[in-house]
């Protein structure tokens, strides 16, 4: 062969590798798995029948822990929006600014890297259909921390689960049937859609947070029935709330069954990973194997969650890991089992659980983590926990922290206090003891802001519909002396038209609103009556907490020219006619102008 047509054949091989190697990094790129990551809201790890609980059956959560893998000893936040941010970030929440559940100090830092960023990045489509919970106005805003898509409600609960008032890319729209459902029928079109490509779905369920409100069908099985699974001291147990969260809990299960049906029939099971677990202890005293602690509490029963990790064919069926882990280590976990370089501007909190999940390691060190909120802060060891007063149970055998072994384990105590002491001076001091943070506006990629009654401070006589700010509204606003105010910034100038929804009675029409930030105002007056009753309590299978709901409708108090910078945003009532002005709920201010 001559030099000349060597050459030449060289040159074809090299295109001809080429091309094939393109077609690898093609494949590879598709064969990314998908990633499901279902999160329940105050469902505790007693409530499942796959955890024992005899008076509820839950077979397609079970069916996910036994063609997948069941983690024993899973660990969350002891209430919602601390375990969303830990989820999000890989990081304990109060690194990243959490340290409420309501009026601004649920909001996640905006130097904090997000999965849902990490993902996108690397080429997923992703999505959030539920309960965020964790800021509402951008950059806060779902869609501004790489959620392609969002749907349901940025706030820490809502007052009503069917066809209430959510939004879709921060514009108001109106549900679609029964929440969980309607967030479900999402997901389902999610998942049709992008079936050919890799996609992030995050799917944070509204339930069974109360109010207690589940359709006849779910609840029909439970009005009456007689519980043989009960707390460990059942005069403490609210029967008919627990009835109710089992009621909630069998339609949950109903809508993960739909799920994989879907997966299934699309044949997308060998390349999803789908996983389930819970935000916190359940919200009552109810049945919880025996452990000592509900929602809100960091002892066991407030933080142990179940989690279900299913992917066909890289997991084995029914791997049981005793090991300890929790919130934090799911984002590297994902990052790793989807094979994505896991780059993140701060270090994180969690670590990745594949060894454990794909058997990869034998040996696994010995892990101490830690629960906080208030002013509660428990260690874990795999088999010890350092309660907030410092008293020490081994949970194997005391599962409702009735011993206090203290004196048998001075060695061990001593390593758990010195890791509490550690937490607290290394961790906890990362959170400022004053939140400066203001309420953004118009930020410049979002044209739209909404402002609501649960992140305002009422003065005067006006007063909030319920303690519980979430999903609140104000009322009894008499006086032209009473004022609600926010601070706030604006982040982009310009003009902005001001929709405000309301509720007024005919006889007190038309008050004068005014609004005003800095040396702007706008005034102008309600002068359409809407004066629906209070809603809820006909959905409601036990009496609620929170606030009822109206249906608040919006009128459009006009523009106003806003500048850049921070200032407080004040609404008055410059004339009341009657005996108050407006019941208020939302505002929203959509800027017309860049």
């Amino acid at each position: 062969m001559r030099l000349g047509q060597l050459l030449w054949l060289l040159f074809f091989t090299l295109i001809l590798a080429s091309c094939k190697s393109d077609e690898v990094d093609q494949s590879e790129g598709r064969s990314k798995p998908n990633i499901i990551l279902i999160m329940t809201d105050d469902q505790g790890w007693g409530d499942l029948g796959i955890n024992g609980n005899s008076d509820l059956s839950t077979p397609n959560i079970d069916r996910l822990t036994r063609e997948g893998a069941r983690f024993e000893r899973f660990f969350v936040s002891p209430v919602c929006s601390p375990t969303r941010a830990e989820l999000l970030t890989g990081r304990y929440a109060v690194r990243g600014g959490v340290y409420s559940t309501s009026a601004g100090g649920e909001r996640l830092d905006l130097d904090e890297t997000t999965i849902a960023e990490v993902f996108k990045e690397a080429g997923y489509r992703t999505a959030a259909y539920g309960k965020w919970h964790n800021g509402m106005q951008p950059p806060y805003h779902p869609n501004a921390r790489g959620f392609d898509d969002f749907y349901g409600f940025c706030s820490g609960h809502w007052g009503d689960y069917f066809s209430p008032m959510l939004e879709r890319n921060n514009e108001i729209v109106e549900g679609e049937g029964f929440l969980v459902d309607d967030l479900t029928e999402k997901g389902l079109s999610f998942i049709e859609a992008n079936k050919d490509q890799p996609f992030f779905l995050y799917l944070p369920y509204n339930t069974p947070h109360s109010p207690m409100q589940v359709p006849d069908e779910w609840w029909s099985k439970f009005e009456d029935k007689k519980l043989d699974s009960l707390y460990q001291n059942p005069e403490m147990q609210d029967m008919a709330f627990t009835r109710a969260a089992y009621a909630m809990c069998e339609n949950i299960d109903w809508n993960v069954g739909r799920l994989m049906t879907k997966l299934e029939e699309l044949g997308m099971l060998e390349n999803t990973i789908v996983l389930y677990l819970s935000d916190n202890g359940p919200n009552g005293w109810r049945w919880n194997g025996g452990m000592r602690g509900r929602k809100g509490s960091t002892d066991e029963g407030g933080v142990r969650s179940p989690l279900a990790i299913q992917w066909k064919g890289q997991i084995e069926a029914g791997t049981a890991i005793p090991q300890i882990a929790s919130t934090p280590d799911l984002l590297p976990t994902l990052a790793d089992l989807a094979g994505i370089p896991l780059e993140t501007n701060k270090a994180l909190d969690g670590k990745s659980l594949k060894p454990l999940l794909l058997k990869e390691e034998r040996e696994w060190p010995e892990r101490l983590l830690v629960s906080h909120w208030g002013n509660q802060t428990s260690v874990r060891s795999q088999d010890f926990r350092l309660d907030h007063e410092d008293r020490l149970y081994h949970i194997p055998s005391d599962p409702g922290q009735q011993v206090d072994v203290s004196e048998d384990y001075v060695a061990i105590k001593e390593k758990l206090l010195a890791k509490k002491k550690e937490w607290i001076a290394s961790v906890l001091v990362e959170l400022p003891e004053n939140d400066t943070r203001t309420f953004t506006i118009g930020h410049p990629d979002f044209a739209n802001t909404q402002i609501p009654a649960r992140d305002g401070q009422a003065h005067g006589t006006i007063q909030r519909s319920n303690r519980w700010p979430n999903d609140s509204f104000f009322t009894n606003w008499t006086s032209t002396e009473d004022k609600i105010t926010w601070e706030v910034e604006v982040l982009q100038a310009g003009k902005y038209e001001v929709e405000i929804y309301y509720t007024c009675a005919e006889e007190n029409m038309a008050p004068i609103m005014r609004l005003s930030l800095g040396n702007a105002s706008l005034s102008g007056p309600v002068d359409l009556p809407h004066n629906p009753p209070l809603e809820g309590m006909e959905y409601d299978r036990v009496p609620r907490g929170e606030s009822y709901v109206k249906d608040f409708r919006p009128f459009t108090l006009g523009t106003i020219d806003l500048e850049k910078g921070v200032g407080t945003l004040s609404l008055e009532a410059t004339q009341i006619p009657g005996n108050q002005a407006i019941d208020f709920r939302l505002m929203t201010l959509r800027r017309l102008e860049k």
